[in-house]
């Protein structure tokens, strides 16, 4: 995460828990649009810190060392991941009755 964003580790674990919560409201017909729409905000709002971490080469901590290329890989697949979730949850009817 960029050294100017405050309170890191508060972020990391809202984030984390975003991404649980979100991730159990895409299974519930009710609250999937809104589900999406945080999963695509949340994924909006993190992309800085996974450029920080690809372009300064920060490892996740407690973690075996992830390859350089990984970190690059991560940026486009975020783009792959916030289309699939508009697919899935806003755009895409089936399932919604």
């Amino acid at each position: 995460m960029p050294s100017w964003i405050p309170f890191h580790q508060f972020l990391v674990y809202a984030s984390g828990a975003v991404e649980i919560v979100g991730g159990l409201g895409l299974i519930i017909p009710r609250y999937k649009k809104v589900a999406g729409w945080t999963l695509l905000i949340l994924l909006i709002v993190v992309f800085p810190a996974n450029i920080n971490m690809a372009i300064n080469e920060i490892q996740l901590p407690g973690r075996d060392a992830m390859p350089v290329w990984a970190l690059w890989a991560r940026l486009p697949l975020q783009f792959v991941l916030i289309y699939l979730i508009y697919w899935v949850a806003i755009k895409n009817k089936r399932g919604d009755r």
